[in-house]
């Protein structure tokens, strides 16, 4: 098990455009829906919704891909 994110939380991931910065918004802890699609998470595992400081667009990423920032 990685590191794990609590709501609030300033984070990167890397994107197609590069790295990207933003504030964790909702952790996943439970299977959801996401644009149609099914994602898995679980308490050992979780996803993390993540609003974007540029644009606000928000991703869902596990916590494998995000890197802490600190403030």
């Amino acid at each position: 098990m990685g590191k794990e994110y609590q709501t609030g939380d300033h984070v990167s991931w890397n994107s197609e455009a590069g790295r990207v910065r933003g504030t964790i918004g909702k952790v996943h802890k439970s299977d959801f829906q996401w644009k149609g699609h099914q994602r898995h998470a679980s308490s050992e595992e979780p996803q993390y919704e993540i609003k974007s400081d540029k644009t606000e667009h928000v991703a869902v990423h596990k916590g494998s891909a995000l890197r802490l920032l600190r403030s």
